[in-house]
């Protein structure tokens, strides 16, 4: 049986706070919001094969049109915040391309999050000249903001 991929639908991250995440994404990034849902019962519970899952969300669009869906889930009562780094294995990160690197990292850092690490002009490979960072939110959330060269 064949099959291909048609497209990238949207990347869904789970937050603690919903409403913190979307302040975050719509007035720090600028992202669009697009919806908001809540999803409990059988049907969130089958999707994510949560036992009991509740689960309150939001979606914005970045500039492009690709959707971050925001979960934050209401139950079950016995979910974890898990602290991963970038080198464990499990995390994920989402990288954005920016005009100005450091004009986001002075509103990032007025906003909660940390810069990871320092930004760096990457020398090889296809990204070569893009300056390069990973910064995370309250959760542990990594995003990685990339400037290409001017």
């Amino acid at each position: 049986m064949s099959f291909r991929i048609i497209a990238a639908d949207h990347t869904g991250i789970t937050v603690s706070n919903l409403e913190r995440s979307l302040e975050f994404w719509q007035n720090v990034l600028g992202f669009e919001f697009s919806h908001r849902a809540h999803q409990t019962g059988e049907m969130a519970s089958e999707i994510t094969g949560v036992a009991g899952a509740e689960i309150k969300l939001a979606v914005v669009k970045t500039p492009g049109g690709h959707k971050i869906e925001l979960l934050e889930y209401l139950a079950p009562a016995d979910r974890k915040h898990v602290d991963l780094r970038p080198c464990d294995v499990g995390s994920v990160h989402l990288a954005l391309l920016v005009d100005d690197l450091d004009a986001i990292l002075q509103k990032i850092a007025a906003s909660g999050w940390k810069v990871a690490g320092t930004p760096q002009i990457l020398k090889s490979g296809p990204n070569a000249g893009k300056r390069v960072v990973y910064v995370r939110d309250p959760d542990g959330t990594t995003i990685e903001f990339m400037q290409p060269p001017a």
